[in-house]
């Protein structure tokens, strides 16, 4: 059985489509980072509470504040790249539920009163719209470089608040010389899917 979706889009999203570890000066525009947002903002969540929150490092002088939480191997292209993005999930996104989940408004008070259960929630629900930032970032045309090799809690403090836990960082851009390592290998399906 074939996929109804073109194989060349297949290709940009799937096939193609890998960690970027070097990129282009050309800059990544806010109206091009508004297209993505608008696009994969329809993934679905639980509740639909939409956690993910993204910030964008734009200045220099954030970058360098950025910089400084990166890993050893992750500090330069994290310098270099047009532009980066600290994902990160709102522990306190049943605040919007009401308006977010409107046929079930009670649902902020029954199920995320605690905020351990939000904790939860909000991570296991933000890491997923992470997955479909990163798609839509590649439908842009654009690649993706995330990276979960910083100090979390260093770039909590010097970004986000205690309501937000962080991610991942992402690299943004259109990718530059040698920016693939060679792809690695997958599991066969078989290795992965298991009828009962």
């Amino acid at each position: 059985m074939s996929l109804v979706l073109d194989p060349a889009a297949q290709d940009l999203l799937f096939r193609e489509a890998r960690t970027a570890n070097t990129f282009t000066d050309e800059p990544v525009t806010d109206e091009q980072v508004q297209a993505i947002y608008d696009l994969v903002k329809y993934g679905p969540t639980a509740f639909n509470q939409s956690p993910l929150r993204v910030t964008l490092v734009r200045s220099p002088e954030a970058r360098e504040r950025l910089v400084k939480h990166m890993a050893e191997g992750n500090a330069a292209k994290t310098a270099a790249a047009p532009l980066v993005a600290i994902l990160s999930a709102d522990n306190e996104f049943h605040e919007e539920l009401p308006a977010l989940f409107p046929h079930f408004p009670q649902a902020k008070d029954a199920f995320f009163s605690e905020r351990a259960v939000r904790e939860n929630s909000a991570t296991l629900n933000a890491a997923l719209q992470a997955g479909y930032f990163i798609m839509g970032v590649r439908a842009a045309g654009l690649a993706a470089g995330p990276m979960t090799g910083f100090d979390f809690e260093g770039v909590r403090k010097e970004f986000l608040d205690d309501d937000h836990t962080p991610l991942m960082v992402v690299n943004i851009g259109k990718p530059g010389p040698d920016a693939w390592f060679p792809r690695s290998p997958r599991l066969a399906y078989d290795e992965v899917v298991t009828t009962v």
